[in-house]
């Protein structure tokens, strides 16, 4: 006859036998990564933000043991590659290193858009920060962001300047605002492409991200006019902001973030913070963080959606001032 006690333990033991059963395969279970990540970057290679995920990528491949990919693709303000990561399949091996442009920007700026900036991702961390540089050539006769504003504001419509983000629109878009003049927009896909217009001569101006405007100005190929963070740069002394420059309360930044498809497994979005976030501190990005005269700024899945939020209803509010119709 079975006592209460015997039958406990029976119990008891069939639920061990069922736990030993399972071990083995939740104990074999891959944990991630277990093969190559591709960063999805929205400019072309030599922009700031190619630069920031391949010195990522750098960190994340040494501590996981697998290759991260960089892919490039410029083009539509991001659109191209904010779109193609939203496609990819949600496993954690596709992540989109982007900026302000694709998630706070476009959807301000198009009337549609392939992708949504919401629906269509997971946040996974913020990454930097950082501010942009008024530049023209060293042969231009603007030696000042007054001698800019004046000539805007003799022939309306006559200057024009470059940009291939929406953040070095964006500036460009507020600067006339604030200034009260009128220069014409010329859309490139990346800064780098405009930088090689601007030094050719075929466009005026840019404000341009320092990692892409410094080198030229060090090498004596640029000027530098003004930046639009609210203090100077350390990185060029002697150089104003455009708001002591002559426009008095500008200020103009942008931002570093990364995103996953939606529908990525909360414990892969987890996985990816830690990695992410730590190689913001890796030897690699504090090299380009210094050299680009921005910052490391990272947080949460859940900050990084607060923040972007805040963000999309500020750029929306600048760009409507601006008056930029939806193209």
């Amino acid at each position: 006859m079975n006592t209460p006690f015997t039958r406990r333990h029976g119990l008891l033991a069939c639920a061990l036998t069922a736990l030993l059963g399972a071990a083995p395969a939740w104990a074999q279970a891959p944990a991630y990564p277990t093969r190559p990540i591709t960063f999805v970057v929205p400019f072309a290679a030599g922009s700031a933000t190619d630069q920031l995920a391949r010195a990522l990528g750098q960190s994340v491949s040494s501590e996981t043991g697998q290759p991260v990919v960089i892919e490039n693709k410029a083009g539509a303000s991001g659109a191209i590659a904010a779109s193609a990561a939203a496609k990819a399949p949600a496993d954690g091996y596709t992540v989109l290193i982007t900026t302000n442009t694709t998630h706070a920007a476009n959807e301000h700026l198009y009337k549609k858009l392939s992708y949504d900036p919401l629906k269509d991702f997971a946040p996974i961390t913020a990454l930097g920060k950082g501010g942009q540089v008024m530049v023209v050539t060293t042969g231009s006769p603007f030696k000042t962001v007054g001698d800019v504003i004046a000539e805007a504001r003799k022939s309306p419509g006559k200057l024009n300047f470059g940009s291939g983000s929406s953040s070095s629109r964006i500036a460009g878009e507020l600067f006339q605002q604030m200034a009260k003049v009128q220069i014409l927009h010329v859309p490139y896909k990346s800064n780098p492409n405009a930088i090689t217009d601007l030094l050719g001569g075929q466009i005026d101006m840019m404000f341009a991200d320092m990692s892409t405007g410094v080198p030229q100005i060090q090498g004596g190929k640029l000027r530098a006019l003004g930046v639009t963070a609210s203090k100077p740069s350390p990185m060029l002394p002697g150089v104003p902001t455009i708001a002591e420059a002559g426009v008095p309360g500008y200020e103009m930044g942008y931002w570093f973030a990364a995103y996953a498809p939606a529908g990525t497994p909360a414990a892969v979005v987890q996985r990816l913070n830690e990695l992410l976030v730590r190689a913001t501190a890796s030897p690699a990005a504090k090299g380009f963080f210094e050299a680009s005269g921005s910052e490391a700024f990272t947080s949460t899945p859940d900050g990084l959606a607060r923040f972007q939020a805040a963000e999309t209803r500020k750029w929306g509010d600048i760009i409507k001032a601006a008056g930029i119709q939806a193209e």
